[in-house]
């Protein structure tokens, strides 16, 4: 059983859950697997995939995972994690299939606040057994002394970073190792884990932000031009202050930027960059914090483009004095062992309100081409009004 606890998860899945639930409990949508690389996979991984998705329906909150979150995870109220004790994955719900070249598709329709839990699971369930697949051994030695001259650097030039590597992951059992030596050997500047139940497990904080389907969403049910806003306006609605570094680029940074009011930018601590160039969305962000009268050093940009530690040590040292940094660092974490990462994701596909009202495409237009995802027309009606 790949996936040990429903909380095996990021802590963004469970934060944009409640989300949902509090301000559009009726609202659906139907989350779809993509692999960038174009993996050619095989019907026995396909028997193997089934079966792990049910066991995946045999997983529910225990007891004391209640417990914990009720101390622990305070901005997500307890009537929430009550609702989760009754939640169950559904495996009739996850459509599987291969196409005629061996493409893997899967597509999980439900409400939002439910169908949104699926998406991390069953990315790290696909790794793994992709993994098992190629005939992939890590040699854990190896891994975790690679691993060991990251946090050497981390600790030498005070790089503050979180983990972000579970969708990606080698393997769970690597990924628990991973944690341990980060919780031993870099406990000041590994500030957290997105990771819940190994958060949990071992005391350390988990941490997220919320993610593209949530500015996706809102793009899709009210219009390209005001969704960064209306995203923000929810979030605050429903967070209060709490969780407050927003997404910037699901309809690229600069519509963003333009959403960007002096309310929402002193209201949110921070902003995370996901795609694009660093430096120069860095720059962008800092010029727009200027251009509201607000001082940038009181402020956060947290990235998480595909970082390494060297990549981030440069991007450190260039903002050092301008903002304050940080990072989310996923696949260099849990994943590398010499085998080639799966670049697979899963994102919003459609989406309504409820179901008196008719299905919306959804995109996300990223600040780097190959991370764009959606329906080609739309994406036309969508540079349109947006000017791009």
């Amino acid at each position: 059983m790949i996936i040990p606890s429903i909380l095996d998860t990021d802590l963004y899945k469970f934060s944009t859950s409640y989300a949902y639930l509090k301000l559009y409990p009726d609202a659906e949508g139907t989350f779809v697997f993509t692999d960038r690389d174009h993996t050619a996979y095989t019907d026995e991984f396909v028997s193997q995939l089934r079966r792990e998705v049910a066991d995946l329906s045999k997983v529910s909150l225990t007891p004391s995972e209640q417990e914990w979150l009720g101390k622990h995870v305070r901005y997500i109220p307890k009537m929430y994690w009550e609702w989760l004790t009754s939640f169950h994955f559904d495996a009739d719900k996850v459509e599987i299939s291969l196409d005629s070249e061996n493409h893997l598709h899967i597509e999980v329709t439900d409400r939002l606040y439910k169908v949104t839990l699926y998406e991390v699971p069953l990315l790290a369930i696909v790794a793994e057994l992709r993994n098992r697949m190629q005939g992939n051994e890590a040699n854990v030695a190896d891994a975790l002394a690679r691993l060991d001259a990251k946090i050497d650097m981390a600790n030498r030039e005070g790089l503050k970073f979180s983990e972000f590597g579970t969708r990606r992951r080698f393997s769970f059992a690597l990924h628990e190792q991973i944690v341990v030596r980060l919780k031993e050997r870099c406990p000041i500047n590994c500030v957290g884990t997105s990771n819940v139940h190994l958060a949990m497990k071992y005391g350390m904080m988990p941490v997220g932000t919320f993610p593209h389907e949530w500015i996706m969403f809102h793009a899709a049910c009210w219009g390209y031009q005001e969704a960064n806003y209306l995203g923000m306006r929810d979030w605050v609605r429903t967070y209060d202050g709490d969780l407050g570094i927003c997404l910037i680029d699901t309809l690229t940074t600069d519509v963003f930027l333009k959403n960007f009011s002096r309310k929402y930018a002193k209201l949110f601590d921070g902003v995370r960059q996901d795609s694009g160039d660093e430096l120069e969305v860095g720059d962008k962000i800092i010029a727009r914090y200027k251009e509201l009268g607000i001082d940038p050093t009181t402020k956060t940009i947290v990235f998480s483009n595909a970082l390494n530690f060297e990549k981030y040590k440069r991007v450190a040292d260039y903002f050092k004095g301008k903002v304050r940094v940080s990072a989310g660092i996923g696949t260099n974490l849990t994943n590398d062992t010499g085998f080639r990462p799966a670049n697979i994701v899963m994102k919003l596909g459609r989406c309504r309100i409820n179901q008196n009202q008719s299905w919306r495409k959804c995109i996300k237009i990223s600040d780097d081409l190959g991370k764009h995802m959606g329906d080609d027309k739309e994406f036309e009606v969508a540079r349109y009004v947006l000017g791009l």
